[in-house]
């Protein structure tokens, strides 16, 4: 179309509107400039889209004509987009006097209307509209005396004047094009983006990465563009801003020339209708008025079908239709394609009728505004991997939410599923791309011509503006959109199982109107959403994930997603510098706050990550002249380790122990020499006079001063640094206690003591000042002797507890301290590259990540192929192949190639990270057992209390009453002092002996000492227990949970069998084994390994032939070329005879025999390497699809037992030689032989026994069947097994769990007792409660059986303890008084020694713990031999409870597993303990497995 018509469209940003008002203030005042043909302003946006007149107006002018309303206006894009416009004829009827002024006026006032020509001698009006805004028939509906001009319209259709319209539309684009290599990559770009709806012409040039676009914006975006060449694998950029086409004369002749893409596009720009035909279709597969209606209405959409009548009785339908635009097999197709695609049409007759002029009603359902039509597509797509319903619906749900799906119907039967789709909007690549990002293999089938082109009633119809609003929107940088109405949140996500899931997330959160951006992390459960809140609100972005099938909430702190950073600042002198960077950076965007303090040299910044990163900040604290660096991060896991708790109680321990020794030496001389003083006074009957001067006359009874004798002296100075110094800590905790308003044994300690200290104290305080000849009776004894023994309980515990958290210190070490950052220019050519601390890492950087090199981040991998060991996450020993596109984990181990990554994850955000959280998390939330000593105490403390305040009031009011008896029990009475305070001092010695006797100093020691012999004979028996929590644990363990790699099978793949498929004449067994390990000798893959391992092992050789040209594909398979095996063949078939020639040589005793024998062997070897040295073998090996991709058949008896061996989680391996298919290669991860035994006997116990794995189900169930375990989950995650032992937990079971690897730790951390195999990781070892240093699973039932004997021996303990205090007591008390049973005090701390004493004692006897025997073992299950069908097995996938029931079994295999059992049974008596600890499974076994599946047949 001419320009000089031309309309343009812009978009200015406005801000200062609050509500729908000022929309309308400026929709009316801007609306009525002349010049202005339509304006539609958001507000949510804060936008205006203007269509105008550029004669008229300029997008300068109507930004001021805002302004001058009070709002700012901003334009981000200067430049006007263009408008596309239409030319509509329009004809006046034949009436007397036309009212051509009404019609010009009323023309011109209409909005949309940019120009128009009336000729009264034609009797015709051309009206340039933008059909947009208004179109030919509301322009009818105003000027009733007009209508269209078929005719006009039938004869410029074809004019050169009306393509030069239809081209206006047509705009240019030139993007940059990243990552071509060949030409096959540019005919790949141009053959895919050439066939979008929209795209005119495409050519892209290899030598300058770009593509040049000539494209119609009304029916395909650039963002569309660019994503669909995204979508082959290629980054896009747009290098120029699309620009108009201004086509030459020649242009359009040219174009004219070669003929138009799009059939139906032509038909839509030159609708003639000349003629009407009908046609009588046979429709099958109705069965209801719904099948008629549906067939009607779809079909009566159709432009060129005029009439359509279905007959369900007739089983026929009788079209109306325009034979020059569509041809019956057309309509046939599209009866066919109508939903639910079950129709089977055939036409019957055709009839031609001709009416020049169409009729009124067919007028009418032509639409005038054809191009802008949506239309409807259809596509089948192959959908492999689906097992149930369940697959169908969740297929269903997730694409009919698509963009542009308009149904789709999946068929499980036929494993496919049709999708009607806009093909403006998706594309059948988009589609099947959807479905494997769900986990399904998805290949779009060959007859896929979409052929049904059904377009939709004008109502549908997308108006201009808003793809202006979409095609503005995209082109303003995104950044600067978001600066002002961006906000973040952060969405807790449940029930995400891998990469997909997160894709899956990512994909459809982007779509929703809103979202700026998306970034999902797996191991966290946390989706971080940046969105514009004046669109979506968190609690709807929640709920778009909960419509995906995940669980979701919000996260309240938003806070925790900003970056913090600690920097030092070096080079400040004084206020003004501070006050330069704080003011500079917190200029910055992306900056939230800054503070810098003179003092300590630090700044501390909180930062958003997504828009600056600690490099950037750096850089530009640097910038201003400083020298900045980051605070170092400890990245030991120090506030874990124990090493502060384990000193403090060191110390306390060795100050009362060095205070104690002395005191009980004193209280030992003391106790003889009063018993010698009884013993005198009962045989010789002297007077208590003779007695008190006899005692006072002893060494220690001397009196310095009166009242204070040398014994109370020495006492009171050796208590003193035990009370407050070793005591320091209880007197802390037992404050915190009675704050709370508990009692622990802390308070019963510090009641005890400083009663007892303060009491005698004060009594010999009172003595001195009495002048006492008498010395009184002090408990100064007391204090040290209970703190030994406690600190020495609390110094054994800390030091179990602080081994746990060298964990933390091991995972943190596995992050790799620095990463190297590079910057690609344009063309992604690599311009320079640093090395940086992994904390700078921002997010966005890319990284290359050299072989044998650390991930430091999660990222997406840009560049490059590589294998990549992720046993850290995964647990499983296969490395997995990474390309373009790939995600990666930080901490995981690039093998083979380089990459170049992209950060996704970065600091604390990365999921080694997230593992060192969960493994903390759950070190520290799992709270003590609550000492049973503790909960005692709870009660034992107030009870004792109350016990000795009523002995008190007891014996002072017995003493008013009767005071003879205090007279005649009080030891030291003295006639001097009164009678009142004799009672007070009897009545405060009796409840302080009660305190005394009470102290429950045995029940401190009860547990620790038990622990550490427990701990210390399983030490002796390879079982490493650390600490009391596990061992008291393990006896209450009802559920054990194993992991499979590595803990019950070996870890390590085994090949299991090779089977031949040609004839032996043709090639021999040796021969393909010879051929086979030579070819995997160069592999690197674990598959690799062990098949070469296995070849040398049979051909009993260690030197293989000669491999060249070897090649690998990551994911399929090798290729190679072997030469150099014949000499390794006759090696072999030599041997034999070799050794007949040595045998007889020694029964020869002549030397020199033999030496001729064998060296005449030798030559025959080296001749016949010679003469066979130019053999040459072609090697293919890998799976199915590389084999297929060679142009190799698989038969399907081969399919089959390749399906069979996966059946049994195996990996099965194809061989083809010289192009022939020779052999399979079946190889598995082997079972421990002790595990069957240790599950049995677990079961035996009473225990639930679990296999937890991220392993697949198939090789789940075979494994678990093989052990004998019934309940499976597969397909877990590291987090995920930490959540399936809590659930575990929640239903009140005490769990174990048995691991491994790294990924086993957050379990073994949160699972009630961890146990770990010693040969495992370091940071399962560690992160485990009890490690089996042999990597035995027996030893899994020994530590629960060593748990149960020591809890035993702990109860024991307790007895002890007890019995000591419920005796003593009452007698300390005075009950036994009458009877003459008085307790003197320091019979009380006799009694309290000697309960320590026995307490310990009773530990020791746990030292005579023995192990039980293998072959008691096997002697107590034999009774119960026997393996788990796979029928009886349930295997969960994921986190889900839901489980997959295995598929019933038929008589064979029934029959097999009977044979299998009774083989086992066999072997198992030959079985020797010496066999468990090799990780080989020996040659005899192999032979068993190997008759045990199919020999090797050849077919």
């Amino acid at each position: 179309m001419d320009r000089s018509m031309g309309v343009d469209s812009v978009t200015i940003s406005v801000e200062g509107m609050t509500c729908n008002s000022c929309v309308w203030t400026i929709e009316q005042r801007i609306g009525k400039l002349n010049g202005v043909h339509h304006i539609k302003v958001s507000l949510e946006e804060k936008n205006a889209t203007i269509i105008y007149d550029p004669k008229l107006h300029t997008p300068k002018t109507l930004l001021e004509a805002i302004d001058d309303m009070g709002f700012d206006a901003i334009l981000h894009n200067p430049n006007p987009l263009p408008v596309l416009t239409e030319t509509v004829f329009l004809t006046v009827a034949a009436s007397l006097a036309v009212p051509w002024d009404h019609i010009q006026n009323t023309l011109l006032k209409t909005k949309g209307v940019t120009d128009i020509k009336i000729s009264p001698q034609q009797r015709t009006v051309v009206v340039t509209v933008i059909p947009s805004i208004v179109n030919a028939n509301q322009i009818i509906e105003l000027l009733p005396d007009l209508s269209l001009d078929t005719g006009t319209l039938e004869k410029k259709s074809g004019t050169c004047e009306d393509y030069s319209m239809a081209q206006a539309g047509e705009v240019m684009l030139k993007m940059k094009v990243e990552g071509m290599t060949c030409h096959s990559c540019t005919s790949t770009i141009e053959g895919k983006i050439g066939k979008l709806q929209g795209v005119q012409r495409i050519k892209v040039s290899l030598d300058n990465q770009e593509a040049t676009i000539v494209y119609q914006p009304h029916l395909i975006t650039v963002e569309e563009i660019k994503k669909q060449i995204e979508a082959l694998g290629f980054p896009a950029f747009i290098k120029k801003q699309p620009k108009y086409l201004k086509l030459g004369a020649i242009d359009i002749e040219r174009l004219k020339n070669t003929p138009v893409k799009s059939s139906e596009g032509s038909q839509q720009r030159s609708p003639s209708y000349t003629s009407d035909s009908t046609v009588t279709f046979i429709i099958d597969g109705m069965h209801c008025k719904s099948c008629v209606l549906n067939i009607e209405s779809a079909l009566s959409t159709l432009q060129y079908v005029s009439s359509i009548v279905v007959s369900l009785e007739n089983r026929s339908a009788i079209v109306k239709y325009n034979a020059s635009s569509v041809t019956p097999e057309t309509l046939r197709k599209a009866i066919e394609a109508v939903s639910p695609g079950q129709y089977r049409v055939s036409i019957i007759s055709e009839v031609e009728s001709t009416s020049n002029s169409p009729s009124g009603s067919s007028l009418q359902n032509i639409p005038l505004n054809i191009a802008s039509h949506p239309l409807t597509q259809e596509t089948v797509i192959n959908i492999d991997g689906m097992t149930c319903n369940s697959c169908v619906q969740s297929i269903e749900g997730v694409i009919s939410k698509k963009a542009g799906v308009k149904s789709i119907r999946v068929s499980l039967a036929n494993g496919n599923g049709t999708v009607e789709y806009d093909p403006l909007l998706t594309t059948p690549e988009t589609l099947r791309e959807a479905i494997e990002d769900m986990g399904f293999d998805a290949a779009l089938s060959d007859t896929n011509e979409p052929f049904v082109i059904i377009a939709q009633t004008s109502s549908e119809m997308p108006l201009l503006t808003s793809t202006n609003e979409f095609y503005t929107k995209m082109m303003t940088p995104i950044h600067d959109a978001e600066a002002k109405t961006s906000s973040k949140c952060y969405i807790q996500v449940t029930g995400m199982t891998c990469a997909s899931c997160v894709a899956n997330i990512e994909r459809n959160l982007r779509r929703e109107e809103g979202i700026y951006s998306v970034l999902v992390a797996l191991m966290a459960g946390k989706a971080e959403v940046r969105y514009n809140p004046a669109v979506i609100q968190p609690p709807m972005i929640a709920e778009f994930i909960r419509e995906l099938g995940f669980g979701a909430t919000m996260i309240e702190n938003a806070d925790e997603g900003d970056g913090v950073l600690e920097l030092v600042v070096r080079g400040m002198t004084c206020a003004s510098c501070v006050h330069k960077i704080e003011s500079i950076l917190t200029k910055h965007r992306g900056i939230f706050y800054c503070s810098v303090a003179l003092a300590t040299n630090k700044a501390h910044i909180k930062y958003d990550p997504e828009i600056i990163g600690p490099r950037d900040i750096i850089h530009t604290v640097e910038s201003l002249g400083f020298e900045a660096s980051l605070v170092k991060k400890d990245r030991s896991a120090s506030h874990l380790d124990h090493k502060r708790e384990i000193r403090q109680w060191r110390r306390s321990f060795l100050v009362s122990l060095f205070f104690c020794i002395p005191v009980m030496g004193l209280m030992i001389y003391m106790m003889v020499m009063d018993h010698h003083l009884a013993t005198l006074h009962h045989n010789k009957n002297m007077s208590q006079e003779e007695m008190i001067n006899i005692h006072s006359s002893m060494f220690l009874e001397r009196q310095i001063l009166p009242g204070l004798s040398i014994m109370n002296l020495l006492s009171f100075l050796l208590c003193v640094p035990v009370q407050f110094f070793g005591g320091w800590y209880f007197y802390i905790q037992a404050y915190k206690a009675l704050k709370h308003k508990t009692a622990n044994m802390d308070v019963l300690i510090v009641l005890a003591t400083t009663i007892a200290f303060a009491y005698s104290l004060v009594i010999l305080l009172v003595a001195m000042y009495e002048r006492a000849k008498v010395n009184p009776i002090t408990f100064f004894d007391t204090p040290p002797m209970l703190f030994v023994f406690i600190a020495l309980g609390r110094w054994l515990e800390h030091i179990a507890k602080g081994k746990t958290s060298e964990a933390l210190a091991k995972l943190i070490s596995l992050q790799a301290t620095e990463a190297t950052i590079v910057t690609l220019d344009s063309d992604n050519i690599l311009l320079s590259e640093e090395q940086v601390d992994v904390e700078l890492v921002q997010r966005g950087d890319i990284i290359k990540v050299v072989p044998g090199g650390k991930f430091p981040v999660d990222g997406r991998v840009i560049e490059g192929h590589s294998m990549v060991d992720e046993s850290l996450i995964t647990g499983e020993a296969m490395p997995v192949a990474k390309k373009s596109g790939s995600t990666v984990i930080a901490g995981s181990i690039n093998q083979n190639g380089s990459l170049l990554i992209r950060a996704t994850h970065v600091g604390a955000d990365t999921t080694l990270s997230q593992i060192v959280k969960l493994v903390e998390e759950a070190q520290t939330s799992k709270a003590p057992i609550q000492q049973f000593a503790d909960k005692l105490s709870g009660y034992f403390v107030p009870f004792i209390v109350t016990v000795s305040i009523t002995t008190l009031l007891v014996w002072i009011i017995i003493g008013f009453l009767n005071f003879e008896i205090v007279e005649t029990y009080f030891p030291g009475y003295n006639r001097s002092i009164s009678r009142t305070e004799t009672i007070i001092r009897f009545a405060f010695q009796a409840s302080i002996t009660v305190l005394c006797i009470a102290c429950p100093c045995s029940l401190g020691l009860a547990t620790p000492t038990a622990v550490m012999v427990g701990t210390g004979v399983g030490a002796q028996n390879g079982i490493l227990i650390k600490g009391g929590e596990p061992l008291e644990m393990a006896h209450k363990v009802k559920v054990v949970v194993f992991d499979k790699t590595g803990t019950i099978t070996h870890g390590t793949p085994v090949v299991n069998q090779v089977k031949v498929l040609v004839e032996s004449n043709r090639i021999s067994r040796n021969k393909i084994l010879a051929i086979v390990g030579t070819a995997e000798s160069n592999s690197e893959h674990p598959l690799g390994t062990a098949i070469t391992k296995y070849c040398k092992q049979e051909l009993d050789t260690e030197t293989l032939g000669t491999c060249v040209d070897f090649q690998v594909v990551p994911g399929c398979g090798i290729s190679c070329k072997v030469i150099n095996i014949e000499g390794l063949l006759h090696k072999n078939n030599w041997k034999i005879e070799e050794n007949n020639i040595k045998n007889a040589s020694l029964v020869q005793i002549g030397a020199s025999n033999e030496q001729s024998s064998t060296s005449s062997s030798m030559i025959i070897d080296a001749q016949l390497s010679n003469a066979l040295n130019a053999q040459q073998y072609k090697v293919l090996i890998g799976n199915r699809e590389w084999m297929i991709r060679n142009g190799l058949v698989i038969n399907n008896d081969v399919d089959d037992s390749m399906t069979e061996h996966e059946r049994k989680g195996r990996t099965a391996v194809l061989v083809a030689v010289d192009d022939e298919l020779c052999g399979l290669i079946a190889i598995a991860d082997t079972v421990k032989p002790e595990a069957e035994l240790a599950v049995r006997i677990l079961k035996s116990m009473g225990l639930e026994v679990v296999l937890m794995t991220g392993d697949n189900s198939k090789t789940a169930r075979s494994i678990a069947s093989q052990v004998g375990i019934t309940k499976v989950f597969a397909e877990v995650l590291p987090s995920h097994k930490v959540a399936k032992v809590k659930q575990l937990q929640e239903e009140g079971k005490r769990v174990a769990m048995v691991g491994d690897g790294i990924n086993d730790s957050p379990a073994l951390a949160m699972a009630n007792v961890g146990i770990a195999i010693g040969t495992g990781t370091d940071v399962a070892i560690e992160a485990a409660d009890v490690v089996l240093i042999r990597n035995d699973l027996l030893d899994v039932v020994a530590s629960i059986d060593l748990s149960r004997k020591t809890v035993k021996r702990i109860r024991i303990n307790f007895v002890f303890a007890l019995i000591y205090n419920l005796v003593g007591i009452p007698i300390a008390a005075g009950v036994f008084m009458p009877i003459g049973l008085v307790l003197q005090p320091w019979m009380g701390s006799a009694a309290m020694a000697a309960s320590s004493v026995s307490v310990v004692l009773s530990s020791l006897f746990l030292k005579l713990y023995r192990k039980p025997t293998y072959e008691n073992y096997e002697l107590h299950a034999r009774s119960q031999m026997g393996q788990k069908r796979p029928s009886e097995i349930s295997v969960h996938v994921g986190i889900d409870d839901t489980s997959r029931n295995s598929p019933k079994l038929g008589l064979l295999d029934r029959i097999v597993n009977y044979s299998r059992a009774s083989i086992n049974s066999l072997l198992s008596d030959k079985r020797s303990l010496n066999s468990i600890g090799t990780s080989e499974p020996d040659k005899h076994s192999l032979l068993v497995g190997d008759c045990r599946e199919d020999d090797d047949t050849t077919l």
